[in-house]
């Protein structure tokens, strides 16, 4: 299993970014995907979760700001930003709870997908 994300790069403050994060492979079914982020220097931290059942659920500084949505047939996460700031700059990373073919189940993470806002 693969998690491919894409979609950061430098944005100025105040504006916005779509991330993109796509599982592949021997996935029998995902029962959620998700995005961190690490700041230099600091640990990484939940910034949104979303369900297989569409639930979601966001750290208190993407609320109003972010939104996470998926697209459960092509195994995709997505991340809307907006009203970008700088202390959003991070490498992100998704993620997803998820059942192999083989019945495993584990969370695979991506390779992460730089944010960089400018002030």
């Amino acid at each position: 299993v693969q998690l491919q994300a894409s979609g950061g790069g430098l944005v100025q403050a105040g504006g916005s970014l779509r991330l993109s994060c796509r599982a592949s492979g021997s996935i029998r079914s995902i029962y959620a995907m998700g995005w961190y982020r690490q700041a230099p220097g600091k640990t990484r931290d939940l910034v949104a979760i979303i369900t297989s059942g569409g639930t979601t659920y966001y750290d208190d500084s993407a609320k109003g700001r972010f939104t996470i949505s998926s697209d459960n047939a092509k195994n995709t996460v997505y991340l809307q930003t907006q009203s970008l700031k700088p202390e959003d700059t991070a490498v992100y990373y998704c993620y997803a709870d998820l059942l192999t073919t083989y019945g495993t189940r584990y969370t695979e993470w991506g390779q992460g997908t730089l944010v960089t806002v400018s002030s």
